[in-house]
This record gives C-alpha cells, sequence and structure tokens, in this order.
C-alpha cells in the first residue's frame, strides 16, 4: 500500500530536525573536545547554527518550481554535509592555521541546508493542509525530532557509536529519505534518475565512512600525535588516547597530556606523599579523580593504610588502568589490591548524596579546570562539601595546575580553600612533561605539619627537595584573587585567559 504523501513529507520534517540537531551537537562536542570551554563552544555553535538556519529560510523564496526535486537535492547535501562534517574537523585540526573559520563554515552551511527545507516543505503541502493545521503539523514533529536528538545523543550515540559514526548514521538517514522520496515521486520529477544516483552514490559514501570510521579515526589521530598510538577509545566522556615511543608511554584525555611514564612519578610523590606524612597513622584515604591508579599507587605505600575508596567518573579509565598490561606494571596493579573499592560516579555528587564516611586523607587529582564542569569541582561549594568527609586530624591535597603559567588560576585555589576554613600549605614541583606544577596541601581544623621523614623508596622526594618545594620564587608570589565560586566560576576565567596567553 503506498504511503500517504502527507505522511512521507511528515516523517521527512521529523528526519530533518532530528538529523540536524544531532549534526549541531556533534559540532559542539567536538569543538569543545579539540579547543576546550564546552560552555564557549555550545553557545557559539548554537547561535550561529539558528542564525544560518535564518538564512536558510530567507532564501528559500527564490525556490519557485520543481519544489519536491529541491528538496531531495538539499536534503542530499544535508547528508553530505553533516555526515562528513565530524571528519573533515579531526583531519583539519591542528593543520589548518584558522580551524575555528573551518568549524563555523560548516556549521553554518549546516544550518543554512536545513532552513532551507522545513519552509520547502511548508510549500509542497500548503494546498494539502488548512494553513493552521499545517504550521501546527509541521514544528510537532520538528520539535519532536529536536527532542528524540537532545535525548538519544548523550545517552546513547555518544557512548555507543561516537562522533563519527554518529555523524555518518545521521547521514545515512538523511540520505534514505531523499531515496524514499525519489521513488515515490518518480513520475512526477523530470531528471529523476539523476536524483537516484546522487542519493544511492551519497549512501554508498557514508556508509563506506561509517563503516571505516574507526580506521578514519585512527588515522586522523596518527596526524595529531608524532608517537605511535597503542591504544584509543570513545567513553561516553572524552576520548582516550595511548601513544608510545622508545622513551615513554604517554596518555591523552581529549587530546590534552595527563602524564608521561618518563616523570609522572615526580607528580604523583609530590601530590601523596606530603598530605600522607602528616597524618599520624593515616587508615582510610580517599581519592577523587586520579583513575589511572597511580595516587594510589603511592598510596598503598603506607603500611598503616587499610582502606582506599578511589572515585572517578569515567569507567573506561579505570578499566583500561586495571587491564591493560603495560598500564598495570606503571601502576604496580594498584587498582587490584583488596584494599581498593572503585567508584565510578560524579565526585561532587558522590560526595553530597552518596559518602557516608570520614577519611584521614584526601587526594585531589581532578583534571584542570579548563571549563565549567570541571570548574565546579573546585568551587566553594564543593569544599563545604569536602570537610564532612574530613575525620579531625585529617587532610587534603589538590592539584592546582602551574603557579608559573597560570598564577592567578593557582592562588584562587588557594584562597577558595582558605575561604573554607582551610588551613592551607601551597608547594609547587617540576614535572619535566609539564614545567612548573602546584599544589595545595590543606586542614579542616589546624595548620598541616609535614613530617620531614619521608620513605626511603621514593625516585624523587625528600626533605631537602621538599622545603625547596615550599619556596616560591620572586616570579610566581601569592595573589589575592576572587573566590571561585558555582555561580561565577572565577577560576575557569583565569585558568582560560592564562594558558591561552602562555600558549599564544
Amino acid at each position: 500500500m503506498r504511503v500517504n504523501v502527507q505522511a512521507l513529507l511528515l516523517f521527512s520534517v521529523f528526519v530533518v530536525a532530528t538529523c540536524g540537531l544531532v549534526y549541531e551537537l556533534v559540532a559542539g562536542t567536538l569543538a569543545s573536545y579539540l579547543l576546550g570551554d564546552s560552555v564557549t563552544q555550545f553557545s557559539t555553535i548554537i547561535g550561529v547554527y539558528l542564525f544560518s538556519m535564518g538564512i536558510g529560510s530567507y532564501f528559500s523564496k527564490f525556490f519557485h518550481k520543481n519544489l519536491v526535486a529541491w528538496f531531495i537535492q538539499v536534503e542530499v547535501l544535508v547528508a553530505l554535509v553533516g555526515g562528513f562534517s565530524s571528519t573533515i574537523l579531526f583531519l583539519l585540526f591542528d593543520r589548518v592555521a584558522s580551524f575555528q573559520i573551518v568549524l563555523y563554515m560548516l556549521v553554518s552551511l549546516t544550518g543554512i541546508l536545513v532552513g532551507l527545507e522545513i519552509p520547502l516543505i511548508m510549500r509542497i503541502l500548503e494546498h494539502r493542509y488548512e494553513f493552521k493545521d499545517l504550521v501546527s503539523k509541521i514544528f510537532t514533529f520538528d520539535y519532536i525530532g529536536a527532542l528524540l536528538a537532545s535525548v538519544i545523543f548523550p545517552l546513547v550515540l555518544m557512548p555507543h557509536l561516537g562522533l563519527l559514526r554518529t555523524s555518518y548514521f545521521f547521514g545515512l538517514l538523511n540520505a534514505g529519505v531523499a531515496l524514499w522520496l525519489c521513488f515515490y515521486f518518480t513520475k512526477e520529477i523530470r531528471g529523476i534518475n539523476y536524483l537516484k544516483v546522487s542519493c544511492v552514490v551519497s549512501i554508498l559514501c557514508l556508509l563506506a565512512g561509517f563503516v571505516l570510521s574507526d580506521r578514519i579515526l585512527a588515522f586522523t589521530e596518527s596526524l595529531t600525535y608524532s608517537d605511535k598510538i597503542i591504544h584509543s577509545v570513545q567513553s561516553p566522556y572524552q576520548r582516550i588516547v595511548l601513544t608510545k615511543n622508545d622513551r615513554e608511554i604517554r596518555l591523552f584525555l581529549n587530546g590534552n597530556l595527563q602524564f608521561s611514564s618518563a616523570d609522572e612519578y615526580r607528580y604523583h610523590e609530590a601530590l601523596v606523599h606530603p598530605g600522607l606524612n602528616s597524618v599520624p597513622n593515616p587508615k582510610k584515604v580517599l581519592v577523587l579523580g586520579g583513575g589511572d591508579g597511580f595516587a594510589v599507587r603511592e598510596v598503598l605505600k603506607y603500611a598503616s593504610v587499610e582502606k582506599v575508596v578511589l572515585v572517578d567518573l569515567d569507567k573506561a579509565v579505570t578499566d583500561l588502568f586495571s587491564s591493560y598490561p603495560t598500564l598495570t606494571v606503571l601502576n604496580q596493579k594498584a587498582l587490584h589490591s583488596k584494599k581498593v573499592t572503585i567508584i565510578n560516579a560524579d565526585a561532587f555528587k558522590w560526595l553530597k548524596d552518596q559518602n557516608q564516611e570520614q577519611f584521614d586523607f584526601v587526594v585531589i587529582d581532578f583534571p584542570d579546570p579548563a571549563n565549567y564542569a570541571i570548574g565546579k569541582l573546585y568551587s566553594n561549594t564543593f569544599y563545604k562539601v569536602l570537610r564532612a568527609a574530613i575525620r579531625p586530624g585529617g587532610a587534603v591535597v589538590i592539584q592546582a595546575t602551574s603557579p608559573f603559567v597560570a598564577p592567578n588560576a593557582y592562588w584562587c585555589v588557594v584562597n577558595t580553600l582558605a575561604s573554607c576554613g582551610f588551613k592551607t600549605l601551597p608547594y609547587h614541583a617540576h614535572v619535566p612533561s609539564f614545567g612548573d606544577w602546584g599544589f595545595v596541601l590543606a586542614a579542616p581544623d589546624k595548620p598541616v605539619q609535614v613530617n620531614s621523614q619521608f620513605l626511603a623508596q621514593l625516585k624523587f622526594l625528600d626533605k631537602p627537595t621538599f622545603e625547596q618545594m615550599r619556596v616560591f620564587p620572586k616570579d610566581m608570589p601569592a595573589r589575592q584573587t576572587e573566590v571561585n565560586k558555582l555561580n561565577n566560576q572565577a577560576l575557569v576565567h583565569y585558568f582560560e585567559a592564562e594558558w591561552a596567553n602562555y600558549l599564544n
């Protein structure tokens, strides 16, 4: 039985809306991965996309004849531009001088094409419905499609397909609808064979991209990373890439270096041991972040420690560092210890809503506050919740970015802790892969007193070294900053401005 033409075109509206929003979400996600600052990227991309849809809607008035044929051609173009957009962006990142111009050009082109489609469908259907019914039906299907895209993108598409396959999949949907329309309107469109061929070729190209997306991504990453990639995976939260050369293994999350096996011990010894030395006979330790297990490895060097709780958002990271042989050698199978409990959850929510314990020592090894989602984990609200999880006489240590590159960001962390009643002890260490790196040791009730005797087995840290780490030279003096609050995210602004200035 032949499908009703109205139903077919309304279904096309649904597909157009769903695919269009998915392309927008893919571009925003990819931009936040590659450029950072997810709020800015999503805000500007949404604005550019909606503005471009307005331009497309305006241009639709210049189409007078063969509206169905024009709609099919536009649908094919949307399929190709949207389907290949993420691949183009991955390929060109770090290889063009103005990556953002390419990004916004693709977003604009997609928006213009999608903006053309809805008015064209409305004009195709204008003689089949009363105006009020036409507007009602068109926008009902449009908004339902947008809702579906916004729900399935984070819950289904990103975890199971990833960015490239998601783009190709929805490109196939666009091209499939175009081909369906070709067969439906075969007798009504001149040059229909040309349209059918263009639809079929587009589908074959997009299908090839979908099937080969892993190879395409591996190729683009091989251009980005100078060393051999030995493992890469897309988690629901980030792109995880491991590289290796003759000297070291490196971990990158969304393109940002997280550690080098050549010198990570400097970072993790500096992070863990001064604080644990300040707590007499520590038994229970909480590690927030640090899914690589390196901080846990250092904690387990203390015989008095009976329990370690590791809370890390990304299960893909903790699974990788629990199972990948090269990595378990580096962290000395710390995540397999019977003393260790691994919890994959948002640290803020877990600490606020689920934790019922107090700990002798807390290690906070979150990523740098490069966006608002991470910045909340450095806020005064978070530190007030944290206080309740530290027993009297306990302490906490926080990695706090570079006091040399981003002094305002570093001292903002110190000042935010102090505003919550913590007694702070700032210090820094040189880690060759990162440069001068800052930490803050703090206690909720009294000044921290670090024991001068460090474990003899440590490679880097000893009494003279730590005494030197506490000294900030003249070009890194303490400074007054705003307190980082949820409603101002001052830390994220400091961090972005200072690192951008340093890198440029």
